[in-house]
């Protein structure tokens, strides 16, 4: 019952930052897609697609802790079946949590790295260290294809596993251009290559929110579902105790109602 309310209270402010950061991540990615109309997309690699894919790459977003319900092994589990459709020997994994990093390296799977201990202090850079670190390896060409798999958070009683393509970046072409009328300054190719960097790192930070988010409120879920099995099981116990208890004080009073007989004949 502790752990739920500690779960609560953190998913309330979880879920807060989560709800800010999702307008800012539409309203950057709506933008570049009105001003790709307008620019080359061979001049931006990260959306370079690549006749041949090589290697792919997952990034796998789970807790460090369990008692989290099926929280983590939903995750697992999406991530084998993606692994088996990519192949083994050409899929390299990319860790977010203790959680499935333990899980896969004890398999033999081809973990790249992993990134431990980052619920503790959940932040912002944490997001720009890890984009900074699959651009790096994208770029020089480690791996052809990156796709992440993490929970959504729909509410606090569903969290939906997602698997989502974040290199190279796709962005959906609109044909209405809103802001057609506007100057741009500096020119549109400069703000689109300063801004497709920062949605990366946003598309990230928002995984780590949503999934953050989808921890507490499964935690919350599960140690409530814990509670209510105790108490059950605590009745059941007593239940049981009672009608022992019962039937010992039966079998003690037929005893001394024998023996009072025994001694009166």
């Amino acid at each position: 019952k502790a752990m739920k309310m500690v779960a609560a209270a953190k998913l309330r402010r979880a879920q807060e930052r989560m709800e800010q950061a999702r307008p800012y991540s539409d309203r950057i990615e709506g933008l570049i897609s009105d001003l790709l109309m307008d620019v080359d997309e061979t001049m931006l690699p990260l959306l370079e697609k690549r006749d041949k894919i090589n290697k792919n790459a997952l990034l796998i977003i789970t807790s460090d802790r369990g008692l989290a319900g099926s929280f983590n092994s939903n995750i697992i589990k999406r991530a084998e079946q993606e692994i088996n459709r990519l192949g083994k020997e050409n899929t390299i994994l990319i860790c977010i949590g203790k959680k499935c990093y333990e899980y896969f390296s004890s398999r033999n799977y081809n973990v790249d790295y992993s990134y431990s201990e980052t619920w503790n202090d959940l932040n912002y850079n944490q997001a720009i260290t890890i984009g900074s670190n699959l651009v790096t390896s994208f770029l020089n060409k480690e791996f052809d294809a990156l796709s992440v798999i993490y929970n959504y958070f729909k509410n606090a009683a569903s969290q939906e596993v997602l698997y989502n393509q974040l290199l190279p970046i796709a962005f959906n072409s609109t044909e209405s251009k809103p802001f057609q009328d506007m100057i741009y300054e500096p020119s549109k190719p400069k703000i689109i290559q300063s801004l497709v960097p920062k949605y990366f790192n946003t598309q990230i930070w928002q995984c780590l929110l949503e999934s953050f988010a989808s921890e507490q409120a499964a935690r919350m879920l599960a140690m409530d579902n814990a509670t209510e099995n105790a108490k059950e099981m605590i009745s059941d116990l007593k239940l049981q105790f009672n009608k022992a208890r019962q039937t010992a004080i039966t079998t003690e009073m037929l005893e001394i109602v024998g023996g009072a007989e025994a001694l009166s004949n």
